[in-house]
């Protein structure tokens, strides 16, 4: 038997645009997206801070360095420019693995910097 458990997670991540007319995603800057080994089209559920919505979607890589987190599609809806985020993805573990599993986490600040940080495996 397998348990799922929190892989990544990017907490306080500011939406800085929405594009209804995309395909569908979450745009998230490559450099963000690497620090806590978030791979592009990974599933990733969503919690917007600001409203409560939560939503899943993919990742796609966005420009290295810009800070961007940009709702795409569908989810643009759920969440407006200025919101804060949290977005996680899950992976799959033994019992035994996941009683001392510890997930990458990035705290960002301002401007999508990173505040905080706590690796995983």
């Amino acid at each position: 038997m397998q348990i799922q458990v929190l892989r990544t997670k990017i907490h306080r991540a500011q939406v800085t645009e929405s594009c209804l007319d995309y395909e569908g995603s979450l745009t998230i800057d490559e450099a963000l997206m690497d620090r806590v080994g978030m791979v592009p089209y990974e599933r990733i559920l969503c919690g917007n801070l600001a409203n409560g919505n939560r939503f899943e979607t993919y990742a796609i890589r966005g420009r290295r360095g810009s800070g961007e987190i940009i709702l795409n599609g569908a989810v643009a809806h759920l969440g407006k420019t200025g919101d804060r985020l949290t977005i996680m993805s899950y992976t799959w573990a033994e019992p035994a693995a996941a009683a001392d599993w510890n997930p990458s986490v990035i705290v960002l600040g301002e401007h999508n910097r990173i505040e905080n940080e706590r690796k995983g495996p």
